[in-house]
């Protein structure tokens, strides 16, 4: 597993085939993105293996931030940090988009009144879904919420059962004509694949799984509702059929215990750089703070895909993929010479 995405776990990476609000995004082509899918699976591996190797240079490596200061030094250590916590961050804003417009979704029309404001709809469930998680950010021990967690990969396969049953059996969908290759929505596509891949375990039967996952998902997804397809599938199903509605609760449940363990790096991190480091009050105030600019962020660009675009395009990318091969050819002299493993981190590199 990558050094840091043992805090990522795996997000359930079904659904991130889910929808934008209000504004149309290109979708996601599904013919032809198997070449794509086998080779961030190639790529990942790869990136995976050298960061192994990285680490066996030095036995004090530990993190990967880690690698990166033993690589290139303090300098090095900063950036491995902010690409590996602002990824963090951002998934942790997608939670909130994703409660926010699943839950408006099983309860439209739904409004509070806070200090004589009248706050509605999806900013109104991302504002009480911030209030749940927050205890939870609060605890010094994650284990509890890391075997519940766990339960993403069960949730994942029910999530794809689920959109089976509604297409299959509901009869929802497969009505769509012409579902050719939209080269538009390739970089979005190109961008979810980037990120699904860079949050799970190095090991063969991770990338099967997933690769099976998410393609059975993109594919089921695209045939059912073809050009009107949301990023987040879940917002285009029936809400009166009892399929979609364990579909959008099992969609829901795995951000409520997967924030606090996706925001967990980020806050130890500060808290090691503060001077009152063991201070249980300035450790709550520190948390309680993240949990509310995560709050202002999603409320700010409340688009799902393009969020997840850009961490997959840009953040995902550099730390899973480009990261490790500057790190390997600065720690490896030997892998400096003209071969084939040169060319093809070169490759990856330019590419």
């Amino acid at each position: 597993m990558w050094v840091y995405e043992c805090h990522k776990m795996d997000f359930t990476k079904a659904e991130k085939l889910e929808s934008q609000n209000e504004v149309q995004q290109p979708q996601q082509p599904t013919k032809g993105t198997s070449f794509f899918r086998t080779c961030f699976n190639g790529l990942n591996a790869l990136s995976g293996l050298l960061l192994r190797r990285c680490m066996d240079t030095h036995p004090l490596i530990k993190t990967y931030p880690d690698i990166g200061e033993r690589a290139f030094g303090y300098k090095g250590r900063a950036v491995v940090s902010v690409f590996m916590y602002v990824e963090l961050y951002l998934v942790a804003v997608e939670f909130l988009i994703l409660e926010g417009d699943n839950l408006d979704k099983l309860f439209p029309n739904t409004a509070f009144k806070v200090a004589g404001l009248k706050i509605r709809g999806k900013q109104a469930f991302v504002m009480l879904t911030s209030l749940i998680v927050l205890p939870t950010t609060w605890l010094k021990s994650l284990a509890l919420l890391a075997y519940v967690s766990a339960g993403g990969v069960l949730a994942s396969f029910i999530l794809v059962i689920c959109i089976f049953w509604v297409g299959a059996v509901d009869k929802v969908g497969f009505h769509e004509n012409d579902l050719d290759l939209n080269w538009r929505g390739m970089p979005i596509a190109i961008s979810m694949f980037a990120f699904c891949y860079c949050g799970h375990a190095v090991l063969l039967v991770c990338f099967i799984t997933s690769t099976i996952n998410y393609g059975s998902m993109a594919v089921m997804g695209y045939l059912m509702f073809g050009e009107h397809l949301k990023s987040q599938v879940t917002l285009n199903l029936p809400i009166k059929k009892m399929s979609t509605k364990i579909a959008i609760y099992t969609t829901l449940i795995n951000p409520l215990t997967k924030y606090a363990i996706i925001t967990a790096p980020i806050t130890t991190a500060i808290e090691e750089t503060s001077l009152f480091r063991n201070s249980r009050s300035l450790s709550i105030l520190i948390r309680t703070a993240l949990v509310i600019s995560t709050v202002i962020v999603a409320l700010t660009i409340p688009f799902f895909g393009y969020v997840m675009a850009f961490i997959g395009s840009f953040l995902s990318v550099t730390a899973s993929m480009l990261l490790p091969c500057l790190c390997y050819l600065k720690l490896n002299k030997a892998a400096r010479k003209m071969g084939l493993e040169l060319i093809i981190i070169v490759a990856i590199l330019v590419a």
